[in-house]
């Protein structure tokens, strides 16, 4: 049995390759090559040139998933492609119910069907989710930390300093499937195609990837209080925040748009967009082509 291995150089904080070489010594097999996957220009050239029977396996986060499903685009993936989280939040193996150092895993069949989204005016396909405000201002100072410090990102102490004193509430709309909602005081209004995101956090905890037909979740998280906010948080983590129905409330459909009233953060399988007002999501077979290739 051989491996093509995909690594990326960014993931893991910087670590991508050692992470991806170590995780080469303990495969059930040989490791023909290591490709840095940020440099492939072609995948189907790269992808015709594996041999039958080989594999492929890409290595990464959920940033890395994200960039190989939108640069694949169109492409017919090989039969054997598998995956090994070697990132930081790894949500997408997380809602896969795998623990950290399993057996890599055959991904093809959750890398068909995926949904969009639409944010300036740029198409993308995603995995996980859409976050929408608070989330996406700890993906951005997370991204702030990281350009001037290699210490580990600690995204809950910056959601904790966000919830008291950075970041403010925004009212939005949110529209699914033609039917309109509106809401005041909202710290978060993810739009998910799994359960998890952001390191752990289960906003739509009843959400199925591969549920048919397709469908989309979206969460709305709303309080005017800072300290409710605050002790509801970690409840997200578990998926127990939806008990309370107070401030929490979780629509399916198939088309969603979200608008806020003022620019707040973005972020796609935890890519950061900044200064956004809106976005629009939707499954596969309503979506249209991808018009950019990564973030």
């Amino acid at each position: 049995m051989t491996y093509h291995i995909l690594y990326n150089p960014l993931a893991g904080g910087g670590n991508g390759l050692a992470r991806a070489q170590e995780l080469a010594q303990h495969l059930p097999g040989q490791t023909e090559r290591l490709t840095d996957l940020m440099g492939i220009s072609d995948y189907a050239a790269f992808f015709a040139a594996i041999p039958a029977g080989d594999r492929v396996l890409l290595t990464g986060g959920d940033g890395t998933l994200n960039h190989f499903l939108n640069n694949t685009a169109g492409i017919e993936l090989p039969q054997e492609l598998y995956y090994a989280p070697t990132g930081t939040g790894n949500d997408f193996w997380t809602d896969l119910g795998r623990k950290p150092g399993e057996s890599p895993l055959g991904i093809r069949p959750y890398l068909e069907k995926l949904p969009s989204v639409t944010v300036n005016g740029v198409t993308r396909r995603f995995l996980n989710g859409v976050g929408y405000g608070i989330d996406g201002y700890c993906c951005l100072e997370g991204d702030r930390l990281r350009e001037t410090s290699k210490k580990p990102v600690n995204y809950t102490a910056i959601a904790i300093k966000g919830l008291l004193f950075h970041y403010r509430p925004t009212s939005a709309t949110i529209t699914v499937d033609g039917v309109q909602h509106t809401y005041k005081h909202v710290w978060l209004a993810p739009t998910m195609h799994g359960r998890c995101y952001g390191g752990g956090m289960i906003p739509t905890p009843q959400q199925d990837r591969l549920a048919e037909p397709r469908q989309l979740s979206v969460m709305a998280f709303c309080t005017p209080s800072k300290l409710t906010a605050l002790m509801a948080f970690p409840s997200i983590f578990k998926g127990e925040h939806v008990r309370r129905t107070d401030m929490v409330q979780v629509l399916t459909g198939r088309d969603i748009t979200v608008e806020f009233d003022r620019p707040t953060p973005l972020q796609i399988d935890g890519e950061t967009i900044p200064n956004v007002t809106s976005y629009h999501a939707v499954c596969y077979a309503d979506a249209p082509a991808a018009s950019g290739t990564s973030l």
